[in-house]
């Protein structure tokens, strides 16, 4: 061998050499991941509404007549008893006036068509029609005197005003409501459900109630469900009671309502999600660590909104939504920003 060949061949063993260098680290995937529970169908699901009392009464004057005071507004708290508001106190004095004039006539007449009587004057039927005539005065003397207290309104329970629908000065027939009064005690939230809904809940489900305010959460459970849809809205008027409602829980304030009626309840996911296996639809899921875990699941439907699965997944869990058939068991991931 020549010293030529000879260098040529050290040469060649020492490129091959220099390229064996260590494999390139296997890249991460960077992946879409949802949390299972949080798309768009599972909060469809989800139903806004307010917070209102259990009993709501409208209170109002039982005659007609032209306000003239209103000692409480909106938001007062009031008790059983407390005096509201007044009317003009003028055409009902004078009606029990009037009404007393005549009873003392009455009065009058009996006594003496008694006296009459006892001296054989007159007859039994003439004393009647005075006896008679005595009850029915006695009776408007009763009635003038409950005019004059019904003009005077109080409230008949606990509660806070909530809604004020009289102003001094304002002409009030008898029976038109002055003010609105949510009883103490049991709160409720006032919701509207889709017809889309109504076959799977009934009364007596229980609810998970969310305030708005505070994020504070409460036990609910369906207590009254329409049974026709509104005419105008084609949604069916629903109350859900708090069970475990504080002082916190204020009228008018806004709720989230939440149905958790069932073993577990059905969880929306993209169709993208969807990973055939088989003959059987399955999930990427998220581990920890970012390892992906493909796990079995049932469809109970498959919408435009989504496939819902109904068993195989829990709320709150990661898994892949897009580009799931790309994937491998294993793999290492990373969320796309």
């Amino acid at each position: 061998m020549t010293y030529r060949t000879l260098a040529v061949l050290v040469a060649t063993i020492a490129l091959c050499a220099c390229g064996e260098s260590a494999p390139p680290p296997h890249e991460v995937t960077v992946v879409k991941i949802i949390v299972a529970g949080t798309t768009a169908a599972d909060a469809a699901r989800s139903y806004s509404g307010e917070v209102h009392a259990r009993y709501e009464v409208p209170l109002s004057f039982r005659i007609g007549g032209k306000l003239v005071e209103r000692k409480v507004d909106a938001g007062a708290h009031v008790t059983a008893g407390q005096l509201l508001a007044r009317l003009d106190p003028a055409d009902v004095a004078l009606q029990s006036a009037q009404a007393q004039s005549q009873l003392v006539l009455a009065q009058a007449d009996a006594k003496r068509y008694r006296d009459l009587r006892a001296q054989n004057f007159v007859s039994s039927a003439a004393l009647d029609a005075k006896e008679t005539a005595l009850k029915a005065a006695e009776s408007q003397a009763g009635i003038a005197r409950n005019q004059s207290a019904y003009a005077q309104l109080a409230a008949d329970r606990p509660g806070v005003i909530a809604a004020v629908l009289g102003e001094p000065g304002q002409v009030v027939a008898s029976g038109q409501p002055v003010f609105r009064i949510a009883q103490d005690g049991e709160r409720e939230v006032a919701i509207s459900l889709p017809e889309s809904v109504i076959t799977g809940i009934k009364v007596g489900d229980e609810a998970a109630v969310t305030l708005w305010s505070g994020g504070k959460a409460y036990r609910g459970r369906l207590r009254e469900l329409a049974p026709a849809a509104d005419p105008t809205t084609r949604t069916f008027a629903a109350r859900v009671s708090l069970l475990n409602a504080d002082a916190s829980v204020a009228l008018g304030m806004t709720a989230t309502v939440r149905f958790t009626a069932g073993k577990q309840p059905a969880l929306a996911i993209p169709l993208s999600a969807v990973f055939q296996q088989g003959d059987r639809p399955a999930v990427w899921v998220v581990g920890q660590d970012l390892t992906l875990t493909l796990r079995p699941v049932a469809v109970s439907a498959y919408t435009d909104a989504g496939a819902t699965v109904a068993d195989g997944l829990q709320p709150g869990e990661r898994i892949v939504a897009a580009g799931v058939h790309k994937l491998t068991a294993g793999q290492k991931v990373r969320a796309l920003q």
